[in-house]
């Protein structure tokens, strides 16, 4: 069977001791297998969840032609009678035959001088293909007088069908759904859509000096705080987290945590452990357990990682597979590695068409420095200035500790592998928080 690390070593750039991130990227991407099951639900319990096929519009949206605004609908080709006036001068008098208004059509039918009172919405009468504004006509009785041009046949007209032709697909599958596609659905008439299950995932901190909310401090130890930025961002995912606490620097804790985990979830994260100079306790047990690398990525924060997959049973094969990421255990760290590098799988796994997360480009408001042959992902704080400029400026300490640095943040200055010091002015990479976090 080849091994995870002879499979990497197929990547460009691999390099288990110094991994560039886009070469990680690469190789986790290959193992995100979309979970195959298949749900119906409500409509109003569809949204983030991934669309598991092509809805197909079983209708015309709109259903008939109608007015684009308040106005009144006539048939254009009373624009085109010649009178040897000259267009910019020409007027058109036509008498109002009655009104429309959405769900109440107006039900006879027209003469070319004649034309009917429409609203927003409403369907377009008989004859009817052009409407002009309520603004640009004088009123008189039931006379109507407008200018002739600029108006032109069809103008403020909907057609059937322009915004979603029946049998053209509305939602492809694979894209998560958000309000603006409720919405979509229930004009539509689709009560129920089929959705991919959530994704299962599994997560729990290792190491002794930690401790759980509500109990003490004992010397040397601190709280736990990685597995609430961690569930925090699984649910962000509309992922099921599976959260199995901090598990003690024991083999015998470990190995039952990591199964329990595997024969439960679908993907299992850990932080701390990973790092070069901690026990051997992590990998010794993930050798064991299944088939995991470990590397050193070319990253700041986030630079240990693990990840492969393990068994429920015990060894490679046996029982219940699960893909496994060891994230390192410091706060900022962890939060960095698993939007940089974690995010995708989870998405891709869960059926979600995934794209890159768009980049703004912004001047450096402080001099910033960078040493190149690796990524940071710098905290800034980033804000328009009255030009409408970009500009950002880093959240003061970059330690992988310092997890005050991400709550004041508002987005990741993102520091490209080869660059190197940056001066004030500059332009960088910002990765906005805002829909991301």
């Amino acid at each position: 069977m080849t091994t995870l690390n002879e499979t990497s070593s197929c990547v460009a750039q691999y390099d288990a001791q110094a991994m560039p991130v886009s070469a990680v990227q690469a190789i986790v991407r290959e193992w995100a297998t979309p979970v195959t099951t298949v749900e119906r639900v409500h409509l109003r319990d569809a949204l983030n969840r991934v669309l598991a096929q092509d809805i197909v519009s079983p209708i015309d949206v709109p259903a008939h032609d109608n007015s684009a605004m308040d106005g009144y609908a006539f048939a254009g080709a009373a624009l085109e009678v010649r009178t040897g006036v000259p267009d910019e001068k020409r007027e058109l008098v036509l008498s109002v035959a009655g009104k429309a208004f959405a769900g109440h059509p107006f039900a006879g039918s027209i003469e070319r001088t004649q034309c009917v009172r429409v609203m927003t919405g409403a369907t377009m009468p008989a004859g009817c293909d052009t409407v002009v504004p309520q603004e640009a006509v004088t009123r008189d009785g039931d006379t109507i007088r407008f200018a002739a041009s600029p108006l032109r046949t069809g103008a403020n007209r909907r057609l059937a069908g322009e915004d979603l032709a029946q049998g053209a697909v509305a939602l492809k599958a694979g894209r998560i759904v958000r309000a603006s596609d409720l919405g979509l659905l229930a004009s539509l008439g689709i009560g129920e859509v089929s959705v991919r299950r959530r994704l299962r995932v599994a997560f729990f901190s290792t190491g002794d000096e930690l401790r759980s909310i509500g109990q003490p401090l004992d010397p040397g130890c601190v709280y736990d705080s990685n597995r609430y930025t961690l569930f925090a961002m699984l649910k962000r995912l509309d992922v099921d987290p599976i959260d199995l606490g901090v598990v003690r620097d024991e083999p015998a804790a470990l190995e039952e945590a990591l199964r329990t985990a595997a024969s439960s979830a679908d993907v299992v994260i850990t932080s701390g452990g990973v790092s070069v100079g901690e026990a051997d306790l992590t990998k010794q047990m993930l050798r064991m357990l299944g088939d995991v690398a470990h590397w050193s990525l070319a990253m700041r924060p986030g630079r240990p990682l693990a990840f492969g997959r393990i068994w429920s049973g015990g060894k490679p094969g046996a029982g219940e597979p699960a893909i496994f990421f060891g994230l390192p255990g410091n706060p900022v760290a962890v939060m960095a590695a698993f939007y940089q590098i974690v995010r995708e799988v989870l998405l891709r796994m869960s059926g979600a068409t995934t794209h890159p997360v768009p980049l703004i480009r912004a001047a450096c408001v402080d001099a910033i420095r960078k040493r190149p042959g690796r990524t940071e992902f710098q905290r800034g704080i980033a804000q328009r200035d009255a030009q409408g400029t970009w500009r950002v400026t880093p959240t003061g300490s970059q330690g992988s500790g310092v997890l005050s640095s991400m709550s004041e943040a508002n987005c990741f200055i993102v520091l490209a592998h080869d660059q190197g010091d940056l001066d004030p002015g500059d332009a960088v990479d910002i990765m906005l928080f805002d829909g991301l976090i």
